[in-house]
């Protein structure tokens, strides 16, 4: 529950914080009227999310074991570089993603500014999809689909009530620091979604070694345990792995995380002034209004 309440968290925020500069860029040149273009947008957005989720949920009933492992394993994977893609490109954008919209804003507002739909439909609905098919995985990894859902539905709540407290100026958080610190944490819990993608594939018989474990802890750590149902929930942690998802999260954790803290270290000495500026200030981007 706790990693999906991380994922909807964070995605959530993300799209928060778009639909609030959106909305704040818009009313800040007096033109209200492309409002209602921003909440089309973003309720198409959260539509094709929900279609998706429901297809993968229900699309797959009545498929053989063979072909409901090997679509579990395929989109465990693509939902692995998805949010690998995810956490760096926020990495690289949160400095200047209002520049970044603004930007996207000012090429759409001749006309009826009908653009703005696209704008807000591309931008809310990249998050939705990444959310729907990592929760989609999550599910399948745990065998569970109420404390998945309930954790991030709890966490896109939560999104949203800090979405609303920046709008109105009445919170400021640290989005560098906010985004670089759940970055971290997201790759250790898309490294075991890779593991179980590998095992999904594995027990599909595409790839070899299933019964060629690296290690057995189920004595000390049981799967139905409280600690053991802990660890499988946050970080799919499985006592008895193969040596194949040991090797795969091992080669996916390592250098994505050495690789991320790098840029992210990198990038907070690239962008430190001398004084403080308003771009500097990771809140910066929120006090459009």
């Amino acid at each position: 529950m706790l990693a999906n309440y991380l994922i909807g968290l964070r995605e959530g925020l993300e799209a928060a914080l778009i639909v609030t500069i959106l909305i704040a860029y818009v009313v800040k040149i007096d033109r209200r009227d492309l409002l209602a273009r921003i909440w089309l947008g973003v309720g198409l957005a959260v539509l094709l999310a929900l279609g998706i989720g429901a297809l993968l949920t229900y699309g797959t009933y009545g498929l053989s074991f063979t072909a409901q492992e090997t679509i579990g394993g395929v989109l465990s994977i693509v939902a692995t570089g998805l949010v690998t893609w995810m956490v760096f490109w926020m990495l690289r954008t949160a400095r200047d993603l209002k520049g970044h919209l603004h930007g996207n804003i000012d090429k759409h507002l001749v006309g009826s500014g009908l653009g703005l739909v696209l704008v807000a439909f591309l931008a809310v609905g990249r998050e939705g999809i990444e959310t729907a098919l990592f929760l989609w995985a999550a599910v399948q990894a745990t065998g569970a689909t109420t404390m998945p859902l309930l954790g991030a539905a709890l966490g896109i709540a939560t999104a949203i009530g800090l979405g609303a407290l920046i709008y109105a100026g009445m919170l400021k958080i640290n989005l560098g620091k906010f985004f670089t610190y759940t970055g971290a944490i997201l790759i250790i819990v898309a490294a075991g979604v890779l593991s179980y993608g590998v095992h999904d594939l594995q027990e599909a018989g595409i790839l070899p070694g299933l019964h060629a474990l690296a290690f057995n802890v189920s004595a000390a750590v049981p799967p139905d345990s409280w600690y053991g149902t802990l660890l499988k929930g946050t970080l799919n942690f499985s006592p008895a792995t193969t040596w194949l998802e040991m090797f795969a999260w091992l080669a996916y954790a390592v250098p994505t995380l050495t690789l991320f803290i790098t840029k992210s270290r990198h990038g907070r000495t690239s962008t430190r002034p001398a004084t403080h500026t308003p771009q500097a200030s990771a809140s910066a981007p929120l006090a459009a209004h």
